[in-house]
């Protein structure tokens, strides 16, 4: 259930993996080969095939995002990106993390992809700050949806209640009123 939108943007509470939309966002660790919150929970719900795939793609640098189909997901597509690790804020972590969101807007449109879930990347292991991590999202997300008109909706899926609640309050400052 969509609980807020802003034109072809929404934000959703739920599990990423279960979602009815035509690519999905991993939040992957470098290797691609899987590990814990959602690059864990993306793993399992695709199944072995999706592991398999990863290891043929060489791994991943942060900000980059590499493509692979979805196996077991509902979704057609899992696009990976590496997201930066929080460190202060003073080594390009608000680059690169953007750069996370505008490389799997262009893999996913390129693919034919007409929605979009992403999670909220770098927010938990990797210590990125949700207050400074939402805009950063939300901005990618609006200017994405502009850039790819092919893309009808995208999707900020959040895991928990009170991330929800950060994208909710933001997404009204940065996109707009409801």
């Amino acid at each position: 259930m969509a609980l807020y939108q802003s034109g072809r943007i929404e934000t959703v509470l739920g599990d990423i993996t279960r979602l009815a939309v035509d690519a999905i966002v991993n939040a992957a660790n470098s290797s691609l080969l899987g590990g814990g919150g959602v690059d864990g929970a993306i793993h399992r719900a695709a199944g072995p095939g999706l592991l398999s795939e990863c290891r043929s793609l060489g791994g991943c640098r942060p900000g980059e995002a590499k493509l692979t189909g979805g196996h077991r997901l509902a979704a057609r597509w899992v696009v990976h990106t590496v997201g930066p690790v929080w460190r202060g804020g003073s080594e390009g972590e608000e680059a690169t993390l953007a750069r996370c969101y505008r490389r799997s807007l262009e893999l996913a449109a390129g693919v034919g992809a007409r929605t979009l879930a992403f999670p909220s990347i770098s927010t938990g292991a990797y210590g990125f700050p949700l207050e400074r991590a939402v805009p950063i999202a939300l901005r990618e997300a609006k200017e994405g949806v502009v850039r790819y008109p092919e893309i009808d909706r995208v999707v900020l899926c959040c895991f928990s209640a009170s991330d929800l609640a950060s994208y909710e309050r933001l997404a009204a400052e940065v996109l707009g009123a409801r």
